[in-house]
């Protein structure tokens, strides 16, 4: 599987309520119209700069902290973000995106940069600039990770596995 994107850089620690702030938590239920407000306190207007399935969050470390909502995560997938990759994530965020069939990769970001192209190759456990001259190693994600993202998510993986039973 291969993910490619333009490269939107953020920093270290960045929270739940910077990628959506609390404040719509209960005034908007649809995902696709909340999304409109990604990271609207930090970077105002981030969702026009957003090229839907063709662009890649890139951050540093602690992506994620904060509250546990699923929000933050499902915000970013229907904004049309086609993976994050933080030299870290917070466990809850990581747990809620693999769960929702938000791809995440933990590798070292530095060597892009905001607008780089980069792509992905999941299965090779590697990002590369488009121009070919970085490649960043990642350890790829184990089988279970990789039936979440192509089934979009635990519930329809075990929609799909009607079989799964947990001991």
């Amino acid at each position: 599987m291969i993910l490619e994107g333009k490269v939107f850089k953020f920093g270290d620690n960045i929270n739940t309520d910077w990628i959506i702030s609390g404040r719509y938590k209960f005034s908007i239920t649809d995902m696709k119209k909340l999304a409109q407000y990604l990271f609207e306190d930090i970077r105002p207007n981030f969702y026009q700069e957003i090229i839907p399935n063709k662009s890649i969050i890139m951050a540093g470390e602690n992506f994620g902290m904060g509250s546990s909502r699923e929000q933050a995560p499902w915000v970013i997938k229907e904004a049309g973000i086609v993976c994050v990759v933080a030299k870290s994530f917070a466990r809850i965020f990581y747990r809620n995106s693999f769960n929702i069939g938000l791809p995440l990769i933990e590798a070292d970001t530095s060597c892009f940069q905001e607008g780089n192209q980069a792509i992905i190759h999941l299965d090779k456990g590697e990002i590369k600039k488009a121009d070919n001259q970085h490649t960043v190693k990642f350890i790829p994600w184990n089988n279970f990770q990789k039936e979440l993202i192509q089934s979009e998510g635990i519930i329809n993986y075990l929609k799909k596995h009607k079989d799964f039973k947990i001991k």
